[in-house]
Parts: structure tokens; sequence; C-alpha cells
């Protein structure tokens, strides 16, 4: 076999791929959270849709972070759960501060409908948002000793 395929078949087979594909579908579930909230507070609320995204996003977030503990990741770096959900919420801001760049950008200036700006702002953050966290606080390693 090739080393290509047998790097492949390693990486399908393990840990890190698991969690991807769990914060792939937990991600989904934190992304409708998030999207009906968007569009029901611009839609029904009349809020301007950047003021929507960041509370959709805000929602999505707390929904990633528990379904982050309960059920995609095993491996913890921090050790007190407060610092933790505040680094969980550091990433989160940072990636709010990126959707919202990509919502206007696409749609004042590409002129896009403001939900079709959101599902592209949503996939690339996807990424963005996984790597933090697996890297930062969900990987194995020693602890953060500040957190005691």
């Amino acid at each position: 076999m090739p080393p290509r395929q047998s790097s492949l078949r390693k990486f399908a087979s393990s840990r890190l791929a698991a969690e991807f594909v769990r914060y792939f579908f937990a991600g989904l579930v934190a992304l409708g959270v998030d999207f009906t909230l968007y569009v029901a507070l611009t839609e029904l609320a009349g809020w301007h849709y950047l003021v929507s995204a960041s509370v959709g996003f805000c929602a999505g977030l707390g929904t990633i972070y528990a379904l982050s503990i309960l059920w995609i990741f095993r491996a913890r770096r921090v050790a007190r759960k407060s610092h933790e959900f505040a680094l969980f919420a550091v990433i989160g801001v940072l990636g709010l501060g990126l959707t919202n760049v990509v919502l206007y950008s696409l749609t004042e200036l590409l002129g896009l409908d403001y939900r079709v700006s959101k599902l592209f702002a949503a996939a690339l953050i996807f990424i963005f948002n996984f790597g933090c966290r697996k890297y930062y606080l969900f990987r194995a390693g020693p602890p953060d000793p500040t957190a005691r």
C-alpha cells in the first residue's frame, strides 16, 4: 500500500477524525440554533443583520460548548471549567469577528442575501473554530499550570 493511502487510513481511524465528525454534526446543531435566531431577529424583530448575527452566534456558542464537553472531545487541557469556558468564548469572539467581516463583505460589498452570506461565513469559521478549540482546549498534553 502506498504511504499516502496508509496515512489516510490511519487518519480516518484516528480519534482526531472521530472528533472532527462529531464536531461537524454538533456544529450543524449549533448552526441551526444560530441561523434560526439570526433570521428570526432580522425578519421578525427588524434588527440589523449584524446585530442578529451576534446574538445568534452567542446562542450557537453555548450550544457547541455544551456538545464539545459532553460529546465531542475527550481530552481536556484546562482543569478549571471557568477558564476553559473563557478560552472557548475568546475563540468564539474571534470567530464572531471573522463572521461579521465575511457577512459584511458578502452582503454589503458583493450584494448577496444576508442568509446566503451567513452560510458561507459559517463554513469558513467552522474550520477556524475546530482547529483553535482542538489545539488550545481539547488535546492531550500537560494541563495548563495556571488552571489550579
